[in-house]
């Protein structure tokens, strides 16, 4: 592990289900998984590439983005103008809190939806680019998906702050590092790999050696400049399926080694076996 691949903040961390045996197996697939393959071979050329990869996984993450956005849009767009207004969305998502606060007095739901709603705000205002409270989509995809926008970026860097930082200080030491990734039993022993992330936080998250991560810090670990995640992806499939060793990979060897695209971005984690050949 590099001081650049440790875990991210759990509000950054994806988690999907796991592929069924039946997706895990290219035979069994069909040939959904040699389409799959004809698509990432952008040349056409019999081989698949580092680059060609990296740019099918670039386009499955935007994809994904756009899908999820397409989906829950209704949800939001109550008044079907095509935009999503702060006000939409408050009530879609806080209307019946808003509406019946003595039900959630004496809740822990009560300082969720406390805390959540004007961070909520926070983030929509960040981006509504036109400042007119109403989200067009790429407005509300910047909404959903911060991480992916470069005016958002702040944005993520405060609220994984906000997350880890229990004491309020505005700093992340290193037992709010480590508790946000491993919950430690009272006197228990640390496993190796927890000592091994302390190490982590010493060496390549605290720059300036001062025992705490300020905002500098964290957009550096969570938003690194000089790590690109699909090129990352791309370069380790390459790795892990090329028998031969010549830096390309035949469809062959792909299939071979089906069951590591099934779990990873390339086919969106199995996601893309359930797609027709359009959608992909």
């Amino acid at each position: 592990m590099t001081g650049e691949e440790g875990p991210l903040p759990t509000a950054k961390r994806a988690t999907c289900s796991p592929p069924s045996s039946r997706e895990r197996n290219p035979r069994r697939r069909g040939s959904r998984p040699r389409k799959i393959v004809d698509r990432i071979d952008n040349d056409g050329d019999g081989f698949v590439t580092t680059e060609e990869l990296k740019t099918w996984i670039k386009r499955v993450q935007k994809r994904y983005i756009f899908d999820n956005v397409a989906k829950v849009w209704k949800d939001y767009d109550r008044d079907k103008d095509d935009k999503i207004s702060w006000e939409e969305y408050k009530q879609a998502t806080y209307g019946y809190y808003l509406g019946n606060p003595a039900e959630f007095h004496d809740s822990s739901d009560h300082h969720t939806f406390k805390k959540m709603l004007p961070r909520d705000e926070r983030r929509f205002k960040a981006a509504d680019l036109s400042g007119d409270l109403t989200a067009t989509r790429e407005e509300f995809t910047a909404f959903l998906h911060p991480e992916e926008f470069e005016h958002m970026k702040e944005i993520v860097v405060l609220e994984t702050l906000e997350d880890i930082d229990k004491n309020g200080d505005g700093f992340v030491d290193q037992d709010e590092y480590i508790a946000d990734m491993f919950s430690h039993e009272e006197n228990g022993p640390e496993p190796d790999w927890v000592l091994s992330e302390r190490e982590q936080f010493n060496e390549f998250r605290d720059l300036n050696k001062d025992g705490k991560l300020d905002k500098d810090e964290i957009r550096h670990w969570i938003l690194p400049q000089d790590y690109d995640h699909a090129q990352a992806e791309a370069r380790h499939l390459v790795y892990e399926s090329d028998k031969n060793k010549d830096e390309k990979l035949t469809k062959e060897e792909i299939l071979e080694n089906w069951n590591m695209f099934v779990g990873s971005q390339a086919t969106n984690y199995g996601e893309d076996l359930t797609k027709n050949h359009d959608e992909l």
